[in-house]
Formats: C-alpha cells, structure tokens, sequence
C-alpha cells in the first residue's frame, strides 16, 4: 500500500485544522496568520507610524474617525480601547506584500503580530497553509474558471 503525500492544510474559520505551532513552519506558509483580524492598541499604531506620539493625548474616537477615513482602521471598540486594522479585498493584512507574503513593516509591527501564535483564537496553533497546497488549489481554480 503507497502512502499518501497529502499535506494538510487549516482553514482559517475552523480552529480544529490549525497545526501545533513551531518556527520553522513560517518559512514555508503563505502567511495565512496575515489574513486573521489585527486588533492593535494606540501604542502600536504609534509605532508603525500611522499615529503621532502627540495624538496620544486626543480621544481614542477621534483617532479611529480619522483612521477609518484613511481606510486604515475598520472598526475601534471604545470599551477596549482596540483598533481593528482594515484588510484588503482578500482578507490580507494591509501591510502584507501580496507577492512575496511577508509583512511590509515586520520591524514596527504590532503586538498582536509579535506574539502570534501564543496569542490568537487559538494560542500554540496556527492556520498553517503550506506554499504548495496554495499554489494547487489556486492553480486548480483558475482551471475551473475556464470552463
């Protein structure tokens, strides 16, 4: 009997396909972290450059107004005080190089991005989607959209 060379792959809605996590396994994922929902705080804002150190003393609101005109920003829960950062189209971080997938500002980048995966929804996993499994399946959709 052959053995299979499936490589599974997360769906990134479903927390029980997520992988063990382990460092190794980011150099050969298509950041498929890089598509979860980015929830900051003022201090990270201010460090990627999106928010000067003298707003800190503006109301929270006020900065999450402007943000969100500036397409930045999605949504801001007062309560919190946690800006959630707007993605692109296809659910992208809006700092993640579409070609290469890594992040535009992996020196600034915020807490939230520092500490995954032991933060997150699901803290030690990752949705792990490994380079080949993607480029298949968007190969074979492509395919598809021929027909």
């Amino acid at each position: 009997m052959m053995k299979s060379n499936l490589i599974a792959a997360a769906e990134i809605d479903r927390l029980d396909t997520w992988a063990k996590y382990s460092a190794p396994m980011c150099g050969s994922c298509v950041s498929s972290c890089c598509t979860l929902p980015v929830e900051v705080k003022i201090k990270d804002l201010i460090r990627i450059g999106i928010v000067d150190e003298f707003e800190r003393g503006e109301p929270p609101k006020n900065i999450a107004k402007r943000l969100q005109k500036e397409g930045i920003v999605e949504r801001y829960n007062q309560k919190s005080e946690i800006f959630t950062l707007q993605r692109m189209s296809n659910n992208d971080c809006l700092y993640l190089d579409r070609k290469s997938r890594l992040c535009t500002i992996y020196e600034k980048r915020p807490d939230t991005c520092r500490n995954h995966p032991k933060i997150g929804p699901r803290p030690g996993y990752c949705a792990y989607k490994p380079k080949e499994v993607a480029r298949e399946t968007s190969e074979s959709r492509r395919t598809l959209e021929k027909f």
